[in-house]
């Protein structure tokens, strides 16, 4: 199914106000994979969605201007906002709710976003990356799968 330009130009503003009033984070943070799949924008290259989260930053109504906590809106320290390229200690089967991650060099990440996901998969002690995004969020990607998942640092 493809989007006519209408409808995108609807999903776009319908995001600016989201953004506006949050402060901005990209597509893949605030969506979930469904959703980003239901919206079609999983079919744009890795180039078109960051053209399109650049538009929707600069574009966005005070995306910046509300005051924010520091710890909230940016890293403390540079060092902070280092990726992570590790293993999920024990069996992954997914996410749903408040997933708590436990990763072999002791760290733990909770899911930072409603709903469940990759709940068709059984993998033992499988390979995580967990990148620093826009203003202090964390994206983690579960290796040889398409599961990724906006989570927060608990440990």
């Amino acid at each position: 199914m493809k989007l006519t330009l209408a409808s995108m130009f609807g999903l776009t503003f319908g995001l600016l106000s989201v953004a506006g009033a949050a402060g901005y984070s990209s597509l893949e943070e605030r969506m979930s994979q469904s959703e980003m799949h239901a919206a079609g924008l999983d079919k744009l290259s890795a180039t078109e969605l960051k053209s399109l989260n650049e538009w929707l930053q600069l574009h966005s109504v005070g995306s910046l201007n509300k005051v924010h906590h520091a710890e909230e809106v940016f890293y403390p320290e540079e060092s902070d906002k280092v990726k992570v390229d590790d293993q999920i200690d024990g069996k992954f089967i997914g996410w749903r709710g408040q997933t708590v991650f436990k990763l072999k060099n002791g760290q733990e990440w909770q899911q930072a976003e409603s709903g469940s996901g990759c709940t068709s998969f059984s993998l033992t002690d499988p390979k995580v990356i967990i990148k620093p995004m826009l203003l202090g969020s964390w994206l983690m990607y579960v290796g040889n799968t398409d599961c990724n998942l906006r989570v927060k640092r608990l440990k």
